[in-house]
């Protein structure tokens, strides 16, 4: 008995099924060999140090290695840049903070070359800090308020420092000085860690820079804390008040993590680092080792981390319109 056109259609249909059922997900081989995490930001900086940690944690987890690889430079636009126009295949990651969102408004499309939320996908946040306002020992202000007293006195002359235009400690800095009505000099350096020298070394004289990096420094008495910029205290500098406290009521500033991967990376692949990056910053061994550097893990879906973005953008959007006017 022959074999209709019919019945050879069926089986080839049934045999192309059976085979697309049999294959793996794109989640179930990832990763098959290593990962890259793009870090827009220098060696040694919070980002950094995060970036490092996360990468053993995954690789301990999947198996493969997750290679840390510095690109800074432009006010981490180089970093961001490179990520963006990666292959969408999990394999190139990057590690984010609120320099990418407030760049968003701070810099043109033309001069930032990406959109983030058009180019690059939500994976999950990490942890944010609080940040610490610090002067050179031989600035004569012992407090905040003598501090903004001092530049008040003498609009224009005195100086701060941060790792690059658009950075969380940029932004915090103009947040600072539009709210204390004062006028310092920004000076942009490359990185967190030159931007830190320079403030030790007395060629500037002020700096916002997150606790975990600066806190060593002002235990050495290398530098002066004036006051830390969250809602409250921070548990690893106790004694020094918040902003509030010390003379701006309301001003709030922090530094926050987060990785992306470039838009189209497949969603299996996004949830099943989501799961593995959410599984991490639960760990007591981490909670302990950032709760003592005065860090606080963040726990988001993809899309709850999207929405958070999006809010961010919008925040920051603001904080520059309001220290163009002033």
């Amino acid at each position: 008995m022959g074999v209709t056109a019919r019945q050879i259609s069926l089986a080839l249909a049934a045999g192309l099924l059976a085979a697309f059922s049999a294959s793996p997900s794109p989640a179930q081989d990832y990763p098959a060999h290593a990962v890259r995490i793009v870090v827009p930001f220098g060696a040694g900086g919070p980002a950094d140090v995060a970036a490092r940690l996360i990468g053993q944690a995954l690789q301990e987890r999947f198996g493969q290695p997750f290679v840390v690889e510095n690109r800074t430079g432009a006010g981490g636009v180089i970093g961001t840049v490179e990520a963006a126009k990666s292959p969408a295949d999990g394999y190139t990651l990057l590690m984010m903070s609120n320099t990418q969102t407030a760049n968003e408004s701070l810099l043109t499309a033309e001069q930032r070359k990406y959109d983030l939320m058009r180019d690059l996908a939500p994976i999950a946040p990490v942890n944010y800090s609080d940040l610490v306002i610090v002067v050179n020992p031989q600035v004569p202000a012992k407090t905040l308020a003598e501090f903004i007293a001092l530049a008040k006195a003498q609009p224009g002359k005195l100086n701060y420092a941060s790792s690059g235009q658009g950075t969380p400690y940029h932004m915090a800095g103009e947040l600072f000085k539009a709210m204390a009505g004062i006028d310092v000099v920004h000076v942009p350096y490359r990185n967190s860690g030159e931007a830190r020298s320079g403030v030790i070394g007395g060629q500037v004289q002020m700096m916002i820079d997150a606790v975990p990096a600066m806190a060593p420094n002002i235990g050495e008495n290398q530098v002066r804390a004036l006051a830390t910029t969250g809602k409250q205290r921070s548990a690893v500098l106790p004694n020094v008040p918040t902003a509030g406290e010390a003379g701006v009521p309301g001003y709030e500033a922090t530094v926050w993590l987060g990785l992306m991967a470039p838009a189209g990376t497949p969603k299996p692949v996004i949830d099943k680092l989501n799961s593995a990056v959410n599984a991490m910053v639960r760990r007591p061994d981490i909670v302990k080792l950032w709760t003592e550097q005065g860090a606080v893990p963040m726990s988001m879906t993809p899309e709850e981390f999207d929405k958070f973005l999006r809010g961010d953008i919008v925040k920051w959007a603001d904080v520059v319109k309001k220290f163009d006017k002033s």
